[in-house]
Formats: structure tokens, sequence, C-alpha cells
């Protein structure tokens, strides 16, 4: 059997690849090495590898690399840690191929430590458009990568652009996108959010029409990510919609945008605001379906909303470029658009379903094309 060694560093990537893991594993030709890592380790961030390990999967080997600071240094240092750390794992593992998964800084590690051992490298979701460090990590990891499993035909044509040899790009759509599809006839919520998972903050009636709110810092403006925050705050403060809040990512920047919710939380009573580490992916997503609107600058409105249906209001520069539905309102950090555009969103109601990254058989499709696959170390570049 082929193994195939996927490493997962934050909670937002399991989600994006939870559906070609469990095709991976049952697929009679390969063998799933599943490796958790950085973030997705981490109480703080909301310890998705307890939600790995609670749907079934067997955790090969863990990477503790995260350097605290949430700062640019800090961030460079956990990705040089992360290749120390999985060159080390790899070796004992001897996979076939490894899969590295979409655009966060860490997975610069992942793709650096298997190209040096000579372990051919797929990536999944890259050539698409966005502002951040991740437009960087991205596009290089492409040019390490040997197998590409692309989102959407424009990242396909991107790509390719870039001289990767077409017959190694293929568009199997997000894995996501399965999840989203599993839920969408979900009629209302199946759990209780505060018994299940906690969190802080005001008891929201879960009758209530609620709004939910996820901004990460932008690792490129850094140093404005408290300021960034704060004109969110204030715009949810205003309109007091029951508000289910998640905390932001391990991204540089995340402890001002902290530290911007702790501030405003003492300072002001916010009682329609409940706040969340992190959610199991189909709940997660069950909660968006079921909401007015989702306001901050998460991949999840530009992907999974998009099929659902549900409001957006995209916030700043992070999702800069991305191929996205008629769901999707862009505003700058400022209360008043940020504001004006939620209460446009509640008014206008669900949308219906764009299919800009997938159907929703994306995972058997990942599963099946690398079975097929004859894994190569040296590519054909198509300049």
């Amino acid at each position: 059997m082929r193994k195939i060694c996927v490493v997962v560093t934050a909670r937002p990537s399991y989600s994006r690849i939870k559906t070609a893991l469990r095709a991976i594993d049952q697929h009679p030709e390969l063998e799933l090495q599943l490796v958790v890592a950085a973030s997705a380790l981490l109480e703080r961030y909301g310890t998705a590898v307890n939600y790995i390990e609670k749907d079934g999967f067997r955790i090969a080997a863990r990477v503790f690399n995260v350097l605290e600071g949430e700062n640019l240094t800090a961030q460079a240092k956990t990705t040089g840690l992360g290749i120390l750390e999985l060159s080390t794992v790899f070796e004992r593992l001897a996979p076939d191929a490894v899969v590295t998964i979409a655009d966060r800084f860490e997975t610069m590690a992942t793709a650096i430590a298997a190209s040096y051992m000579n372990i051919p490298l797929i990536h999944i979701q890259g050539g698409e458009v966005t502002g951040n460090i991740d437009e960087k990590v991205r596009h290089a990891i492409t040019k390490l990568a040997d197998l590409h499993l692309v989102a959407s035909d424009k990242a396909r044509e991107r790509v390719i652009r870039m001289g990767e040899n077409p017959e190694c790009v293929i568009n199997t759509g997000c894995p996501s996108i399965d999840l989203a599809a599993e839920i969408e006839d979900s009629d209302g919520l199946d759990f209780n959010p505060f018994q299940k998972y906690g969190g802080v903050g005001g008891e929201i009636d879960l009758l209530a029409d609620y709004i939910v709110v996820m901004q990460h810092p932008v690792t490129t403006e850094y140093a404005d990510s408290r300021k960034h925050i704060e004109e969110t705050l204030y715009a949810i403060y205003e309109l007091q919609y029951p508000t289910f809040w998640f905390w932001p990512n391990v991204d540089a920047g995340s402890d001002g945008t902290s530290k911007g919710i702790r501030s405003f939380r003492e300072r002001y009573e916010i009682e329609h605001v409940h706040f969340f580490k992190n959610m199991e992916p189909t709940d997660f997503l069950k909660l968006l379906k079921h909401s007015r609107c989702l306001i901050g600058n998460s991949s999840v409105g530009i992907r999974e909303c998009a099929y659902l249906g549900v409001p957006v209001v995209n916030i700043g520069s992070r999702q800069n470029g991305r191929s996205r539905g008629p769901n999707v309102i862009d505003v700058s950090y400022n209360r008043a658009e940020i504001k004006n555009a939620i209460e446009d969103q509640c008014l206008n109601g669900y949308y219906s379903s764009a299919q800009v990254y997938g159907r929703g058989a994306s995972g058997v499709q990942i599963a099946e094309v690398i079975s097929k696959w004859t894994p190569k170390f040296h590519k054909v570049i198509t300049f």
C-alpha cells in the first residue's frame, strides 16, 4: 500500500481536509499517516486534535513547534522549528508522499522538509489569490509541489501559468465543501453550543436570529490588528444583534486582536456576544448555515458560505483576489461600513448556492487521484 502522510497544522486545515482524510483512510490502496502539528495541538487555539481523534483518526505523530509571541519573529521561528521536527517524523514514517494543505505559514515547513528529503509533495488548494503572507507561501509551495489538487478552474489556470505540468494540476474542488454538502439540509441546530463548547460571554437565545464573527489578524498589517478588531467590535456593539464570536488564529498580530477583544469587554457590556475558541467542523457549519450573516475575514465566508448561500461581510484585505460568489460584500476597516453592510446582508437574506469551490465530492476524488498518481520527485516544468 502507498503510504500518504498528511500534515494538519491548524484548526481550519482540518476542516479543509477532513473528507479527504476519511477517503484516504478507507481507500484499499492507500495507508493514511496523519501528523498533527503547530496550533492544532494547542488549547488556546481550540485543541483541534481532540476533534480529530473524536472522529476516529489515528495520529501517527504530534509535532509541538509553535513559538509564543504572535509576531513576525515567532512566526518565522515556528516555521523553522517545524522543518526540524517534521524532518525527523518523515524519516521515521518513510511516507511515499506528503500532503500539505492550503497556505498557512506553518505549511511551508511541511513543504520544505518533504522536498529536501526527496519525498514527493502533494499540495491541496494552490493557485488561489489573496492578501496576507499566505500569498507568498501558497505560490512558493506550488513550486515545491509535485502534484497540485486545486479547488477551482481559475486556480488550475494560475498553477499552469506558473510553469507546472498540466497533467499534474487537477481541479478536485475543496474538501470543506463536502462537509457543507453534508449539512445543507440540516433543520436548525441539533446541539447546544454553550453546553458542548463552553466559551465566555452572554448566553444567547438559540431560537433568536444571530450573526457569527470570525476575524483574524492580517500578517502584512499585523501592527494594526488591534485597531482593526476594534472597528468590528464597535459595529457589533452598536447593532446589538445576538452574536457568536470565534477567537483568532495563531498568525502574527493575534495577540493584538485578542487584547483588543479583552479590553473592549472590560469597558463595555456586551452580553449579546458569546466567544468560542473552536467547534467541530460540522457543528460550526450548522451554526453558520442558520445564521443571518458571517462577519470577518475568514476564507469560510468565501468557500463554504458561498455553497450554503450564507450572507457574508468580508472585512479588509485578507481575502483580496480570491474567487467568490454573490453572497459577499467587501468593506474596509470602518465601523460604519461594517455596520451598514451587516444590516444590508441581514435584510437581503440567503443567497442561491454558488459552487465556486466544488459540488461536495472532493475528498473521494482526491483519494482516487492520489491512488492512481505515479509519484515523481523530479518534475517537468513547462516554461
